[in-house]
């Protein structure tokens, strides 16, 4: 049954400049020139320099044609919402947070000027003398190497590719004899394996003979899992060697490549540069907070705009395509203004923000030293610059500092606090350095188990359970003990 009847709601909606003052915040350094770019150009009315502009403003407030807040006196049928909102409707895509935007002022060397992994391999089958048969197998191989150099397939699933795909019908026993005669003769030494236990005696049969060198090609083949797992008592007993020999066995398998792929010179990646937001500097003592120029351009509204607009103001008769005109100049105008106050306000929050954190974290960034970091979390921050927890967020998720110490992503200076056997609160990140350079201290023959670091922590005044020394230890991407021994 159909009801009619009247509700009352309080909504908080965020504007659309609103929103877009969130996107610019978030942005950093490199991806905000990119925004910026994109605003100069989509919009005339927004120049760069160091021009004093006139206040647009001013030439509105004289026109009786203009209300009292600057909006023309025009009937609602000639207004179109929609466009006059388009200006602040970008897409999502164009404002997306990206810290590994590209510079125009880096200089790269371009992908298609050096040969490719696969076509370098590819290449290197013209010295081998196969007959056709075993060339397209071959070079299907070749196609199924990863990057790190590897065939992660079973050979049954190879060759009923190659039955399907290049219609080439053969068995296992000739894909193997292809694999192992042709394919993993090729350089970098080891590619072709299927998986690193082969890649590694591979390249030590490619060695000189020596003692050495075969009792590593024994340990691998015979004994794989005891040297995975470093039981060097099990390997002693096994080869009846002494721990010298397997100390030298151990350390010939050390300098081989587990992923020979990546070592290829046309398989590195260019490095890019990370663009730091903000720097931090000691003068005298003191802590000195500067926010990156490139962060602050210099922006102002476009004189040959505004004369425009002075020129409908002093026209006695006003047509209808005059009106048009003058609409389409004040959005622009209009848009133009906002975007300018949005980088200054962008400018003060990101200043603000990062001076809290500055002045919180004062002992790390005078010493460098990571035990000075006291537990914050982002609502201490938002709670004392007065502003909300996501818009601290949004600046410490994306923004980097550069510090005498490094350049930091200031995300890692938050960390949540446990108490301290005088129950005074430490932060966690405290507690990981310190566990840190317990085990660097550690004998490596006798590791620590995460049971003897509680209990060393415990001494040390850091009440901390075997359970959470564990997973400390794996956010440091430190193994057990174990696998930490050496001989």
């Amino acid at each position: 049954m159909l009801k009619q009847s009247l509700h009352q709601k309080l909504l908080q909606k965020l504007s659309p400049q609103q929103i877009q003052l969130m996107k610019l915040i978030q942005l950093p350094t490199q991806a905000f020139e990119e925004r910026l770019k994109q605003e100069i150009e989509e919009n005339p009315a927004l120049d760069t320099g160091k021009e004093e502009p006139e206040n647009f403003e001013d030439t509105l407030a004289n026109d009786t044609d203009y209300d009292d807040s600057g909006n023309e006196k025009i009937e609602a049928e000639d207004i179109n919402i929609d466009e006059y909102l388009s200006d602040d409707e970008y897409p999502s895509y164009k404002t997306q947070t990206n810290n590994y935007s590209s510079d125009d002022e880096d200089k790269q060397i371009p992908y298609a000027a050096g040969t490719s992994f696969h076509q370098s391999l590819k290449n290197q089958l013209n010295t081998f003398r196969i007959n056709e048969e075993e060339r397209a197998i071959a070079e299907f191989l070749v196609g199924s190497i990863d990057d790190s150099g590897y065939i992660r397939r079973d050979i049954i699933d190879l060759v009923d590719d190659l039955a399907f795909t290049q219609n080439v019908f053969t068995t296992e026993e000739k894909v193997q004899d292809v694999l192992v005669n042709v394919v993993q003769k090729l350089d970098p030494t080891g590619v072709g394996a299927l998986n690193l236990k082969e890649c590694l005696i591979i390249q030590l049969k490619a060695k000189s003979e020596n003692e050495t060198r075969a009792l590593a090609i024994k340990i691998l083949e015979d004994a794989f899992d005891h040297f995975v797992k470093k039981h060097y008592k099990k390997l002693l007993e096994k080869f009846n060697i002494s721990e010298e020999q397997l100390k030298n066995a151990i350390a010939e398998i050390s300098k081989l490549n587990p992923k020979p792929g990546s070592s290829y010179a046309g398989n590195n990646k260019i490095a890019e540069q990370i663009v730091p937001d903000f720097s931090i500097r000691i003068i005298d003592g003191n802590l000195d907070l500067t926010l990156n120029s490139r962060n602050a351009p210099e922006l102002h509204v476009s004189r040959e705009y505004n004369n425009m607009l002075k020129g409908y103001q002093n026209s006695k008769e006003k047509t209808k395509s005059q009106k048009d005109a003058v609409l389409f100049i004040k959005q622009k105008l209009d848009a133009a203004k906002w975007f300018i106050d949005a980088i200054k306000q962008r400018q003060q929050t990101l200043l603000v923000t990062m001076n809290a954190i500055m002045h919180r974290q004062e002992e790390y960034f005078l010493t460098g030293d990571e035990r000075k970091l006291k537990p914050m979390i982002l609502k201490d921050i938002a709670d004392e610059i007065n502003m909300d927890v996501s818009t601290v967020s949004r600046v410490a998720s994306s923004k980097y500092v550069s510090t005498p110490y490094g350049t930091k992503l200031i995300k890692e200076f938050f960390s949540e606090s446990m108490k301290n056997d005088q129950g005074e609160d430490v932060s966690t990140k405290e507690i990981k350095k310190i566990l840190e350079t317990v085990i660097l201290e550690e004998n490596k023959q006798k590791p620590l188990t995460d049971e003897k670091l509680s209990k060393i922590l415990k001494e040390k005044g850091y009440p901390i359970a075997r359970r959470t020394v564990a997973k400390y230890r794996e956010q440091l991407d430190i193994p057990v003990a174990r696998l930490r021994k050496e001989i």
